[in-house]
């Protein structure tokens, strides 16, 4: 399970940060030795054309002798072709596929009774009585309905009678009090009866489907819990606690399934097993991207949160541990006023600045609304109210408006809800999009609604995209190179957050219009030996009209294999690579200013297009 690493390469001073790092040169190294292993064994053909997740953990340890050598772990996320044995990579941390373990008799067990609920579902009889019971509840609840539309045509024919002025005798009022009384009566009757009607069904199979439904579901609890209790996860301490314990700390609420299973826990717990000292380690991913999530072939990934926080949270005590990127100021330079008064600020904020307070990742970044409440020096806040009508990201500079009454915000809120603003971002693309590689006046296609319709690039385009969004002329601005239309749901991956995946079926609409404009294009050929890793250095600037604002949607509209395809230069989590920042800049707002109405329109180049002449 160790291997051997030839390298004059120094160690760090201290061990990986998982969920933010540049890789380290000797992980770097390591992470080339395995992909050299994958690619000469055909390895991932076991995966059948999906992509996977692979990790290394450099490690130090002492030889025979008494001398300190360097090595590297292997590992793999969760199964690779359903085999978790596989020579060269390290063990799981519990090995739940054994044929005659607890974990697989059981899963076999409750596989029968998946077997015999679908048998009684599909049963005619079953489905018989189903049918003729569901048409009786129709019929109860349409004589329940029409009774309850004579109900209330006798109310207010009592009511009117009652309104119309004309004295009411003695017996006319005792009349409407028992008719009000019986119809009332009546109607909960025949409610108490459709009651009965439903709770009296009876059906063998349905009796014992419900009993199958309910000793499925505790025999999968229970076998849920038994195999988080068996992984008993090492810490640099010696110390040692299963997942139910770790996740009850840390999230009060049970792990979620696979948790355990990723790279960095098992890598490390082989490390701690045997006496091993880690030294810096780093994940890639090999392959396809999946459908939904944005993965790049050969590109480094932090480990996820959902499930590895709260474990390697409890691993790497004992560890001196690299202080979190993300917990460190990130701006350098301060926010810009570009328009003030006693409602608005309209200010230019630089990349790496929160818009609002962030988490506690994010707690040694002052945001623009901090920054701008409590410097006293600015002369121009009103400290009791000041608030973002709507967010950058943090890496994205550019255009902020900031309302200054609850007024003001309220109003703001409705006009980019209601899509009444007009946006204008300015990105530089890491490659070529696929749409234009082979030079001007390409047909491109525009993806739109939901990806099933297809729009090219012609005067149709534009007549279609401005009834599709209800645009006006200025909104869409076609340039030498092409421009279109992407329609991608986005939904949070609660696996990984912060990350948002594509979901065609669960996701909410997101939209946006491009415009590209400028491309540096560079030779690409060049291949690394043993990857299919080009030496791309190719960029692209392209204007983005987002016609909704879900999270993180121009970055994975321009990432994602059915968007762009190409992530946006120094994105940290949809990119392939490092900048300087992440170039994605809020060039152009147009709005309607709150209290007055008065249109407003600001403009802030990003200088962008100088970074594609040099």
């Amino acid at each position: 399970m160790l291997h051997a690493l030839s390298t004059s390469l120094p160690s760090p001073r201290q061990f990986t940060y998982p969920f933010c790092y540049d890789v380290d040169p000797l992980a770097e190294a390591a992470s080339e030795e395995l992909q050299h292993y994958i690619a000469t064994t055909g390895l991932m053909s076991a995966e059948k054309g999906c992509g996977k997740m692979f990790g290394v953990l450099v490690v130090e340890y002492k030889d025979e002798e008494g001398a300190l050598q360097r090595g590297f772990l292997a590992a793999y996320s969760g199964l690779l072709g359903g085999r978790n044995d596989w020579q060269y990579f390290v063990p799981p941390v519990f090995d739940a596929q054994q044929p005659d373990g607890h974990f697989k008799r059981t899963e076999r067990e409750i596989s029968a009774i998946n077997r015999e609920i679908s048998a009684i579902e599909h049963a005619p009889q079953y489905l018989q009585s189903v049918a003729q019971h569901e048409e009786t509840m129709k019929r109860l609840q349409a004589e329940v309905e029409a009774f309850k539309v004579e109900v209330d045509a006798a109310k207010a024919r009592r009511d009117a009678r009652r309104k119309s002025g004309e004295p009411l005798n003695e017996e006319e009022q005792a009349e409407m009090v028992r008719e009000s009384q019986f119809m009332k009566a009546e109607l909960r009757r025949r409610r108490k009866a459709m009651e009965q009607a439903e709770s009296a069904f009876h059906n063998p199979h349905a009796t014992l489907l419900k009993s199958l439904q309910l000793q499925r579901k505790q025999m999968s609890d229970e076998l849920q819990r038994w195999l988080f209790a068996a992984y008993r996860m090492l810490n640099a301490k010696g110390e040692e606690r299963d997942l139910i314990d770790i996740f009850r700390e840390y999230t009060h609420a049970m792990p979620p399934a696979g948790a355990g299973d990723c790279c960095a826990p098992k890598l490390l717990q082989y490390a701690y097993q045997h006496r091993l000292r880690p030294v810096c380690m780093a994940e890639f991913w090999w392959g396809e991207s999946p459908a939904s999530e944005i993965r790049h072939h050969l590109h480094y990934y932090p480990a996820c949160r959902s499930k590895c926080l709260p474990i390697l949270t409890h691993m790497l005590k004992g560890l001196d541990v690299a202080p979190n990127p993300l917990a460190q100021k990130r701006h350098t330079v301060e926010p810009r006023v570009l328009y003030a008064d006693e409602y608005i600020l309209v200010v230019d904020k630089p990349a790496g600045m929160l818009s609002v307070p962030g988490k506690a990742d994010d707690s040694a970044s002052v945001s623009v609304e901090e920054y701008f409440a409590n410097n006293s020096k600015l002369k121009i806040q009103n400290s009791k109210f000041l608030k973002a009508a709507h967010r950058l990201d943090m890496d994205t500079s550019g255009l902020l408006v900031l309302a200054r009454t609850e007024q003001a915000y309220v109003e703001l809120q409705r006009q980019f809800a209601s899509r009444e603003t007009m946006k204008r971002y300015e990105a530089v693309l890491s490659g070529v999009p696929k749409h234009i590689v082979g030079g001007y006046g390409i047909p491109v296609v525009a993806i739109a609604n939901s990806c099933s319709h297809l729009y090219f690039y012609d005067q149709g385009l534009r007549q279609e995209c401005r009834s599709l969004l209800r645009l006006e002329p200025f909104a869409i601005q076609f340039a030498k190179y092409s421009s279109g239309c992407i329609s991608l749901p986005l939904i949070a991956d609660i696996n990984d957050r912060p990350r948002q995946r594509v979901d065609m079926e669960h996701g909410k609409p997101a939209l946006t219009l491009y415009n590209i404009v400028e491309v540096r294009a560079v030779d690409a050929n060049t291949a690394v030996a043993y990857t299919t890793k080009k030496a791309d250095k190719s960029l692209t600037l392209v204007h983005l009209y987002p016609k909704t604002g879900r999270t993180h949607q121009l970055r994975v509209h321009c990432a994602h294999p059915q968007g762009l395809a190409c992530p946006i230069l120094g994105d940290p989590l949809y990119g392939t690579e490092r900048a300087d920042r992440m170039y994605l800049h809020a060039a152009e707002l147009t709005f309607r200013h709150p209290i007055t109405g008065e249109p407003m329109h600001f403009l802030s180049p990003s200088g962008f297009l100088t970074i594609l002449a040099e």
